[in-house]
Parts: structure tokens; C-alpha cells; sequence
């Protein structure tokens, strides 16, 4: 089934560009365009598309207000196109309700390829099938038992529609929070910097962009920057530029398998929305240390190719919403008294 999309773009080149490129993608097909927020709300009524396409930066009613316009009419899945000038509000229009980003090339006619495979996956990631009589062959852990579990460290993975959800979970934990938390967010170099600035205004508890060598602390939540892999060593982080695994970096499964080591039966990994099967190995060594996994359910992700993949690989402890899950965490990373 055709895929039909309306662009936003003030830029009458990036619209015909941008077009020109989702219209040589296979089931994709640009049914309008609108060169500004108030334009878009009228398209999309009058064409009533399977995905937009928003330009961050516009004269007039931004991306940002052009979201929220949007969300008071549709769920119909928005996608910020976003150059690094754009990330606080890239974060902020994630947060009102985008579906993700997708990070706008410098020049889109000098790797079309690239752009063009980014778009169809992610959109295509959105649209995928649900996990239709799937029956977990081990029994669940009671939700509740996890609460009672000793827990020394954290760690949570996601991707599409992550955004969202961690300032859900991580704006709830504790002010007395007793042990560190890590996150490895899908997201590029500089848009990490300041989804954690947003992230630590939202928060009751210290949330930074994680340093190189830099000595964890408990109470802390850390973030991978984009374009590093977060390795939990001993008591430091290390951050490394290898080879990116699963097609990203960070990787949620370089996190997961070095805290296993480092924390072995004390630690929680949790996996969120996301699309792509990233997690599931390290939530196989988090296993194999007498660790802890949690995955969010299939109702509550955008994408559920991350959780669901661990789900089918019998790596998942427990299955919760996004409610369950920041009560889970909020119960067992608080100071036992």
C-alpha cells in the first residue's frame, strides 16, 4: 500500500528536492506540499496524508507550533526534518508529539541515497505489522516482584518514540535517587546534548551527557553522546568511537553487555520503543549474569521492533507500560531505609 506524504518546507528548493527524493522511493508518493505551518494544517485536511514531513525552522508558525497544531487533530505520524541549529527545537517538538527526526543532510543531492533509506526505514519502522497471537513461551515475572529485587545500576535502551517516553520515566524518579542510571538514546552527535539539558530540567535528579573516564556516581543519570558507544567499566564510563553495531552508535547492546559485567545480578536493564533488534544480545548477557530485563509493551511503543525482539529471543523478565515502568523504577532505585 502507497504511503502518501505531505512535505513542509518553507524553502520551494528543499520542497522540490526533498519530494523528488520520497518519490523515487518504492510505495511512497508526495500527494501535497505546504511552505509553511498554516498551510500544513490545511493540506493535511484536505488530503488527509499517511505521513508529514516538517521542516524544523519556519517563518511564521514554527515546526515546533506546527506540531502541537497538528496533535490537536490527528495522530497521523509527523517526522522533523532537523539540522544541527535545530536541536532544542527538534527535542521540544519530540516532546509535543513528533514521531522522530531525521537529521537534514548539508546537501541532500550529494548522498541521496543515504537520506532516502533513512526516510523509508523509519517511516516504514512506524507502519509495521503488530505482533499478531505471539505468546511469551516462559512465564513472566510478576511486575511487582521486580520491585523487591536489590538493584545497584539501570540501564535503558530505546530509539523511535524514546524521546517521549524517557522524559515520562525519567522525569518520575525520585529526588533521593540511590543508584546510577544510564541511557543509550538512538540519536546523532549534538542532539544528545541537548535532549539531556531537557531531560535534567524535567528531572528531580542530576541528568548529563556522559564524559569519557568520568567516575559514576549514584543519583545520577547519564546519557551516551550521539556518535559514542557507552561502555560502563568498573566505576567509569568509557566512550568509544568502534565500529557501529546494529547500524547505530551508541548501541544499546554495547551499554547492556558491559553493565552486566560490571554489575551482574544488581543490575535492571529495561528496552523501550524503537525500531531494529538493537538490545536483545545485551539483554542476553544481562540474563546470563542473573540480571534483571524489563520491556515496555506493544501498546505504549511507537515502535515495537526493539522490545518485540526481545520479547521473541525469551530475554524479557516482565512487560510493562510506560506508567508500570517509571513505578518500577521509582520503587527500586530509591534509598532503602
Amino acid at each position: 500500500m502507497v504511503k502518501r506524504i505531505l512535505v513542509v518546507d518553507d524553502s520551494a528548493f528543499m520542497r522540490k528536492i526533498i519530494s523528488e527524493q520520497i518519490n523515487q522511493i518504492d510505495g511512497f508518493e508526495v500527494v501535497a506540499t505546504a511552505m509553511n505551518g498554516e498551510a500544513a494544517i490545511q493540506k493535511m485536511d484536505q488530503f488527509n496524508p499517511d505521513v508529514i514531513t516538517l521542516d524544523v525552522e519556519m517563518p511564521g508558525m514554527c515546526g515546533l507550533e506546527t506540531v502541537k497544531r497538528i496533535r490537536e487533530k490527528s495522530q497521523v505520524p509527523v517526522f522533523m526534518l532537523s539540522s544541527l541549529k535545530g536541536q532544542d527545537t527538534t527535542i521540544q517538538a519530540l516532546e509535543s508529539g513528533a514521531t522522530d527526526f531525521i537529521e537534514k543532510p548539508r546537501n541532500i543531492r550529494e548522498r541521496p541515497g543515504e537520506f532516502q533509506n533513512e526516510l523509508a526505514c523509519r517511516i516504514n519502522a512506524v507502519f509495521q505489522e503488530p505482533l499478531k497471537n505471539y505468546t511469551h513461551n516462559k512465564k513472566l515475572m510478576k511486575i511487582n516482584n521486580l520491585k523487591d529485587k536489590e538493584i545497584k545500576a539501570i540501564v535503558i535502551g530505546a530509539s523511535t518514540g524514546g524521546p517521549r517516553a524517557l522524559l515520562e520515566i525519567i522525569c518520575q524518579l525520585p529526588t533521593h535517587l540511590a543508584v546510577p542510571v544510564f541511557i543509550a538514546q538512538h540519536m546523532p552527535e549534538g542532539f544528545t546534548t541537548s535532549f539531556a539539558k531537557r531531560l535534567d530540567q524535567c528531572a528531580s535528579v542530576p541528568v548529563k551527557e556522559a564524559k569519557h573516564e568520568e567516575i559514576i556516581k549514584p543519583g545520577t543519570v547519564y546519557l551516551a553522546p550521539g556518535n559514542y558507544h557507552m561502555e560502563i567499566v568498573g566505576h567509569e564510563i568509557n566512550l568509544t568511537q568502534t565500529a557501529k553495531i546494529n547500524g547505530v552508535r551508541p548501541a544499546v547492546d554495547t551499554l547492556f553487555q558491559t553493565a552486566a559485567c560490571a554489575y551482574g545480578k544488581h543490575l535492571l536493564a529495561v528496552i523501550l520503543t524503537g525500531m531494529g533488534k538493537d538490545g536483545t544480545v545485551g539483554m542476553t548477557h544481562v540474563k546470563e549474569r542473573k540480571g534483571h530485563t524489563l520491556a515496555q509493551d506493544e501498546a505504549s511503543c511507537v515502535v515495537y521492533g526493539m522490545p518485540g525482539n526481545a520479547v521473541k529471543a525469551e530475554v524479557v523478565d516482565a512487560i510493562a507500560n510506560l506508567g508500570e515502568i517509571a513505578s518500577i523504577l521509582n520503587e527500586v532505585s530509591k534509598v532503602k531505609k
